[in-house]
């Protein structure tokens, strides 16, 4: 066996412990994410709690509009309203 054909099955063993390890990973995340989901689906308040999402999943998304849609004041324009305060004020 050549150095190169013992590089190669090398890699090919590396990745496929790689694929192996996301998939295990895949299907105990799935696995907890089910049993969340039935964990929630028997509780009494399940109409509440998903009321409460919902709000919370609004109120989320109106900051996230609000920081990437408001345009902050200009800098130059906030440095001439306070110094227009201060002089109207009697500070110079």
């Amino acid at each position: 066996m050549t150095r190169e054909a013992g590089r190669r099955e090398s890699l090919d063993a590396q990745a496929l412990l790689l694929v192996a390890g996301l998939a295990d990973l895949a299907v105990s995340t799935l696995g907890s994410a089910v049993g969340t989901v039935r964990g929630l689906l028997r509780r009494s308040d399940a109409a509440e709690l998903a009321a409460q999402a919902e709000q919370d999943l609004v109120a989320r998304g109106r900051l996230v509009l609000d920081r990437y849609t408001a345009v902050p004041p200009a800098h130059l324009e906030i440095l001439a309203q306070q110094a227009l305060a201060r002089k109207s004020a009697g500070e110079e």
